[in-house]
């Protein structure tokens, strides 16, 4: 009997397993846009991520995690245009563009759409470096032409997914006579010849304005299950959800590696989890893509602690970095003696790549001397970073000069570049805190959720003009704000529970579904009237007189303030607030 029963059990685990084997797959999407060819990672003062040997690293890891991985770019690979930063001649443009795209190959990438800046250097160039990859180059609105496909089809792990490409028409002035058709009559063919030919889920890449995408879903979304946005310029959430169709919002100069996890079970996407990757320097060099990559394209990739360095033969494989001891430039910081939020490592490693043989020495306020120059330079904040005149006769002077104020014999970096921590002219309030955020940016309703407990004044990132307001998104954005001002004067107890619940359906315009319990009607008539204004003009009024424009930022104490990279854990504000 015990063998007979051991044998059933034996028989329905199986049975259990394969079952769920059938059903439940894990696919993973890695994509990218907007990398401008950037062979290397950023000069950034905080988080210097990205290049090209990291993403490679870390894409050849997560396949080995899961075989089951597609990788895709929305466009925006080449090197050129005016948003790159690191635009030099044509010719090293040109190379910067072939290396990205040999690299990009040796990454296997599935697909990758057909942005503007692909024709940057003009459609023979284009059709010249892209004919002999591996890659899917898409785009179904551009006339039927010998550079790319309209679509293609991928199978993993036994699921057919049919890829779309959606290029930008801002690109049809370069394009050397192509035209653009209208976009959702191009996707609306591609998604019906990829059902005809079995693909059980369909994924957008688009390369054109964010609002162009978003309106587009309006005619498309049953057929639509994945959108990847190219060519974002918002702070909303990474992961959103229209209709039925997933949308999402990938990074900026190939610094971070978006990543989708699918559940998949019957053929329905049942689990989704979005998430950034940082390429930091955590992550080893694949050596298939170090071997491409040459040493430098510019001096600024020529670094080394206490040397100045200079770019040989720059973008080729022959390129060399040449070292001099460099000149020891002084630098004094004034910092508060008891300050729980100053930090000057970001801003010191920016200057050290900037000059060299940089020398540190630290004075504290309110001690005699460093009270003697925050006098007589007038200083409002700290730190405060001040050099002596020797640094006119550095070469990185002329790059960091518009950061620079000069006063007598001194220069002083200015906060908005350095940052700042503390208030010198602002009378401490013990324990009080404030939160200036925007309700539309990517981490809000998790910030929300994090510091609640702690009790914060919430300020709205929107600025008075005329008789109106302005905010990042507009008018919709204004309004939303005027609706939770009301919400606070009528409401207060429901005030919290109101601004989490409209951050985390912020791209929704059924705001009443958040405020169920208490009177719309109230809050329309508050927020479309003088009532409404007069209440949002005195919630901006901080970020007014501190001139700040993003968030999440926290001002502890009236005195001290700092950001956050999206949401904090409870544990480090708790930190820093008891501190």
């Amino acid at each position: 009997m015990r063998e007979f029963l051991f044998l059933i059990f034996n028989f329905t685990f199986l049975i259990l397993n394969f079952k769920f084997a059938c059903y439940a797959k894990e696919i993973t999407i890695l994509y990218t846009s907007d990398t401008r060819a950037m062979i290397y990672p950023c000069s950034c003062p905080n988080e210097p991520d990205g290049g090209l040997a990291r993403r490679a690293a870390l894409i050849k890891e997560l396949r080995k995690e899961n075989p089951n991985t597609l990788v895709l770019d929305a466009g925006g690979f080449f090197a050129g245009g005016l948003l790159d930063e690191n635009s030099q001649s044509l010719d090293l443009e040109k190379e910067r563009a072939r290396i990205n795209l040999k690299a990009m190959e040796l990454m296997r990438y599935d697909a990758a759409v057909i942005g503007d800046d692909e024709f940057n250097f003009g459609r023979q160039f284009l059709e010249e470096n892209i004919a002999n990859t591996s890659i899917f180059f898409l785009s179904c609105n551009l006339e039927p032409n010998n550079i790319t496909l309209p679509y293609t089809i991928k199978e993993i792990a036994g699921v057919k997914i049919g890829i779309i490409g959606l290029a930008s028409f801002s690109s049809e002035d370069k394009t050397g006579g192509l035209k653009l058709r209208d976009a959702a009559e191009a996707v609306k063919q591609a998604r019906e010849e990829l059902k005809n030919n079995g693909a059980t889920f369909i994924v957008l890449l688009s390369h054109m304005k964010e609002g162009e995408d978003l309106n587009l879903l309006k005619g498309v979304v049953d057929g639509i299950d994945i959108l990847i946005i190219g060519n974002s310029r918002s702070e909303g959430k990474l992961l959103t959800k229209i209709g039925s169709t997933l949308v999402l919002r990938s990074g900026w100069q190939g610094r971070r590696l978006g990543k989708l996890s699918l559940t998949i079970e019957d053929n329905r996407i049942t689990g989704s989890r979005a998430e950034e990757l940082r390429l930091s320097d955590k992550i080893r060099n694949d050596p298939a893509v170090s071997a491409i990559l040459p040493r430098c394209f510019s001096d600024a990739n020529c670094k080394k602690e206490g040397f100045a360095g200079i770019c040989q033969n720059a973008g080729s494989l022959s390129s060399r970095c040449l070292f001099t001891e460099a000149a020891k430039i002084n630098i004094s910081i004034i910092m508060p003696k008891a300050c729980r939020v100053c930090d000057t490592h970001t801003t010191l490693n920016y200057l050290r790549k900037q000059f060299p043989g940089l020398v540190v020495s630290y004075l504290y306020y309110p001690e005699a001397k460093a009270s003697r120059l925050v006098k007589g330079l007038e200083i409002k904040t700290l730190p405060a970073y001040i050099f002596n005149r020797d640094i006119e006769r550095e070469k990185g002077f002329t790059e960091l000069k518009g950061a620079l104020e000069r006063k007598g014999d001194f220069y002083i970096l200015k906060p908005q570049f350095s940052g700042l921590s503390y208030y010198l002219d602002r009378k401490s309030i013990k324990g009080k805190l404030d939160l200036l955020i925007s309700l539309y940016a990517k981490n809000t309703a998790e910030v929300l959720s994090v510091i609640r407990e702690f009790s914060p004044t919430v300020h709205f990132l929107a600025v008075q003009q005329g008789d109106g307001f302005d905010a990042a998104r507009g008018n919709i954005e204004v309004e939303e704000y005027l609706r939770a001002m009301c919400v606070q004067r009528y409401y207060p107890q429901g005030f919290w529970d109101y601004i989490t619940c409209r951050a985390d359906s912020v791209n929704s315009t059924w705001w009443e579904d958040c405020l169920a319990k208490y009177d719309t009607a109230r809050i329309k008539i508050c927020a479309r009237s003088q009532e409404g204004a007069a209440l949002l003009r005195g919630n901006i009024s901080l970020n007014k007189e501190l001139k700040i424009m993003f968030g999440p930022t926290y001002l502890l104490d009236n005195q001290e303030i700092f950001t956050t990279q999206g949401a904090p854990s409870k544990k480090e504000l708790k930190k820093v607030i008891k501190r």
